[in-house]
This record gives C-alpha cells, structure tokens and sequence, in this order.
C-alpha cells in the first residue's frame, strides 16, 4: 500500500530495520532534551501523513527505550485518525530511575498502520453468556465456578 506522506522538518522517512517488522521507526524532528523521571513531553516528528479511510496509524513505544531506559509513549498506542493532517506528535514519558537525554534525530517511537473496523451500535436488552461472565482485572487466574 503506498501512503502519502510530508516532511515538513529535515527528517529520515519512518523504516524498517529487518523485513519483517511491522513497525516503522519516528525519530525527534525537534531539539535535543532532558527527560527526567516522571516527566512527559510532546516530541514532533517532522511528518505529515494522508492516512487512507478505514486505517488508523497507531504509535507504539519502542521496547529497547522501554527496557533499557525506561521511555515508552504515554498513551500507547496512540492513534492518528485518518482525517488528521497535522505533523504527528508523540507523547514521551520517562518510567526509569534516572534523567535520559533525547537527541534531536534519534528514534524515538514506532508506527504502525491499522486497519479499523466500522461498527454499528445493536442495542439489546441482554447479553449472550460466557463462562467467564462478568469477571473482570485478575479473573483468567482464578478458578471457574
């Protein structure tokens, strides 16, 4: 599927670094920065993409910051609509123990296209019934009555 897209800072376009990744690399199209513990930041990646209807690009943490440094994305995934034509931002969030340094042009988060299903809402006075029922957080452990 070919999808258009914009740079509209100096950036490399989004890659894959072995053929069968299903996410694309984003780097930080802005400043070099601190993030301190705890700390959130919006970081620009210097694109603009005209996603098709019925997709959505989703943005996923990258698990080598994750588990080297602590840094995933706040809201992963994150969702870029279809009728958003702004530069895709993401929203970096530093869990580790310790200050990290983002430099501008390193990679920060990945992208991945998704294809959305259109639902339509059928009310109904009653559910079908599962054996798992209403069991919610914690239930796959436990035991089946």
């Amino acid at each position: 599927m070919r999808i258009k897209i914009e740079r509209v800072k100096p950036v490399a376009l989004p890659s894959r670094h072995f053929r069968g990744d299903s996410g694309m690399d984003v780097v930080n199209a802005g400043e070099s920065f601190v993030l301190k513990t705890l700390e959130r930041r919006l970081v620009p990646t210097g694109l603009k993409v005209e996603i098709p209807e019925g997709f959505e690009i989703q943005i996923r943490p990258r698990s080598g910051l994750a588990a080297k440094k602590g840094i995933t994305v706040l809201n992963a995934p994150g969702t870029v609509d279809a009728s958003y034509r702004g530069e895709i931002m993401v929203i970096l969030v530093n869990l580790g123990v310790g200050e990290v340094k983002i430099a501008k042009g390193d990679r920060i988060a990945q992208m991945v296209l998704s294809k959305v299903e259109k639902i339509e809402w059928k009310e109904s006075r009653k559910l079908k019934k599962t054996l798992r029922g209403s069991r919610g957080f914690g239930s796959t452990g436990e035991k089946t009555k």
